[in-house]
């Protein structure tokens, strides 16, 4: 299968939940992140090319992210269930802004899951 990313996935280390907003919703928890995007696996379903606006949870012991709570305009890009019924959904974020972008590299850059090689 072709893959359309144009960044690498990234695993994160962070229990880090992740919610709908209007009304609020606790979808799931974030699997890997991008600047383009993220996955959320939890047991809510959504369409997919739905629009929503995301609310990310990101753990508050980074210094130089905002302490409000991170929301994010973002498309369901896919929506399936795997094989233990956890939804599995793929979002694609909607014409992030500077500000975003430079708060999801830190969020990247903090709490990425780095492979030991050998």
């Amino acid at each position: 299968m072709f893959d359309k990313r144009k960044d690498p996935r990234k695993k994160l280390m962070a229990f880090t939940p992740v919610y709908t907003l209007k009304p609020k919703t606790l979808l799931g928890y974030l699997e890997d992140l991008t600047i383009h995007g993220a996955r959320v696996v939890g047991d809510v379903p959504l369409e997919a090319d739905k629009l929503v606006t995301l609310m990310i949870e990101i753990p508050k012991d980074t210094v130089s992210l905002p302490p409000e709570a991170f929301t994010i305009q973002a498309r369901v890009a896919r929506a399936s269930q795997d094989d233990a019924h956890y939804e599995n959904l793929g979002f694609q974020f909607v014409e992030p802004t500077e500000a975003q972008v430079a708060v999801l590299e830190a969020v990247i850059q903090r709490y990425e899951f780095h492979r030991v090689t050998q």
